[in-house]
């Protein structure tokens, strides 16, 4: 008898249910269900309709039901960063903010009167992003303060799924870290940061690393999908997800996380918290097994996203792709710029980046989009030799998995200016990667390498040289 195991991956455009089982030492993917997913306006803030997400989560669950194949347990990975927090019955909080939300402006001044930046990247090793946790919840101080008052919980996004799922509350160790309210040698709550930071220490959760038993879903959840299970936490965050289905078992290998962000890096067994890593960008996340995410967030397909809303909402990635690959104009743009970040039209601020730049001007979809392309490609081999130069290792190949893994331009000039050779796929790499945690907690697969060695055979990665 096969035993059924659901992914469900949702990320800021789209989500999805994937359902995996091994079938002759090979794992096999059949999705399910995809709902469209987007950041909404609420009186000028960008939020999350986390109730409409948790609707299509059972949704997906019921195809389950009907198609005959239920799953023995299921795990939900998302973004990270964006949280909600709960009051003492359970009840929601203020808003479930989206990490694009402008309101954490001048909040990281905020939170450097308390502890001095190098401080606090010396205490866990995370890069500086706007709308990191840390500096979502001191907007929230600031301009909310009566919410904290009043709340019992802050959940993670897939942590308050999950909760929902089962009753029970938790903090999974991936997505955690990124808050920047980790210790990278505790392995937990920096609960002097906290203090320091005057945030309520009672709202942060047990954290439990991914492959734990959560719980089975409660009788009314039970009733209303139509199947018992268990949940199982994977790497909620989902490039933590990413990285575990990366298909290698090398012990140096480098990697890209391609999708709307693009997470470039290695694995660490140690965290390197050191002044350079911070001068140079670098972070720390949490990954499997307590592995650390070495890696630098770059802007990513969110451009390329972007520009096509904006110009050809009829045109295909692919197409677009096929196009920006004709075209031979050579302006670059800095991918990592925060002027690219929620811009109110990505297509003028490339223009206007360009134009500052003093170089040509793209014009049309494709010349924007070959832009952005080789502006990427750069980026990762700039971002290779940061890597290089932090490790001291020499990167002979990068792995690049996720839905961007089907770029085959971008491929191609990510081999070239990185000059070596690039491997593309998994392109469901986050959503095999959950599956194989709740497998390795299951038991049918027996350690990491033997995981990455069953993922390796069961899907095609394709070379560029």
């Amino acid at each position: 008898m096969k035993n059924y195991y659901l992914a469900i991956d949702i990320g800021a455009s789209s989500g999805r249910h994937m359902l995996g089982h091994l079938e002759q030492g090979r794992m096999v993917l059949e999705e399910i269900y995809r709902f469209p997913n987007g950041m909404t306006e609420i009186n000028g803030e960008k939020v999350w309709d986390v109730d409409r997400l948790f609707e299509e989560i059972k949704t997906g669950m019921k195809k389950c039901r009907e198609l005959g194949r239920t799953p023995c347990s299921v795990g939900i990975d998302t973004w990270a960063v964006d949280y909600v927090l709960l009051d003492k019955a359970g009840n929601r909080v203020g808003i479930a903010a989206a990490y694009r939300n402008d309101r954490t402006k001048g909040m990281d001044e905020e939170v450097y009167k308390r502890i001095p930046e190098k401080e606090l990247y010396g205490r866990n090793g995370i890069q500086k992003q706007i709308f990191n946790t840390i500096y979502q919840l001191m907007a929230v101080k600031k301009q909310h303060p009566e919410w904290l008052e009043v709340a019992e919980t802050m959940l993670m996004i897939p942590d308050y799924f999950h909760y929902l799922l089962t009753g029970v509350k938790a903090a999974e160790y991936t997505n955690a870290t990124t808050t920047q309210l980790v210790s990278p040698e505790t392995k937990n709550w920096d609960w002097e940061l906290i203090e320091r930071l005057g945030y309520p220490e009672n709202i942060f959760q047990e954290i439990r690393l991914p492959g734990t038993v959560l719980g089975r879903l409660s009788r009314e959840i039970e009733e209303e999908v139509g199947f018992p299970c268990q949940v199982v936490l994977p790497a909620t965050h989902d490039t933590g997800s990413a990285v575990l289905a990366v298909p290698s078992n090398k012990e140096d290998v480098l990697y890209i996380s391609s999708g709307t962000w693009s997470l470039m890096g290695t694995e660490l067994k140690e965290a390197d918290c050191s002044e350079e890593s911070r001068q140079r960008n670098l972070t720390n996340e949490g990954g499997y097994d307590y592995r650390f995410r070495y890696l630098m967030n770059i802007m990513g397909l969110w451009m390329i996203q972007s520009v096509r809303k904006e110009m050809a909402p009829e045109m295909s990635f692919g197409e677009i792709c096929s196009q920006a690959a004709e075209c031979r104009i050579s302006s670059l743009v800095d991918c990592n710029d925060e002027r690219f970040l929620a811009p109110a039209n990505m297509t003028e601020e490339v223009r206007n980046a360009c134009k500052e730049a003093g170089m040509q001007v793209p014009e049309g979809i494709a010349e924007v989009a070959a832009v952005i392309y080789n502006s990427l490609a750069q980026c990762y081999a700039e971002t290779k030799e940061k890597i290089q130069q932090m490790t001291g290792k020499n990167y002979d190949s990068i792995h690049i998995v996720g839905g961007g893994a089907n770029a085959d331009y971008l491929n191609r000039l990510t081999a070239a200016a990185a000059k070596v050779p690039v491997y593309a796929g998994p392109t469901e790499a986050t959503a095999i990667g959950n599956l194989a945690a709740q497998m390795l907690a299951a038991g049918e697969l027996a350690n990491l390498a033997e995981a990455r060695s069953c993922i390796f055979d069961s899907f095609a990665v394709k070379e560029y040289r």
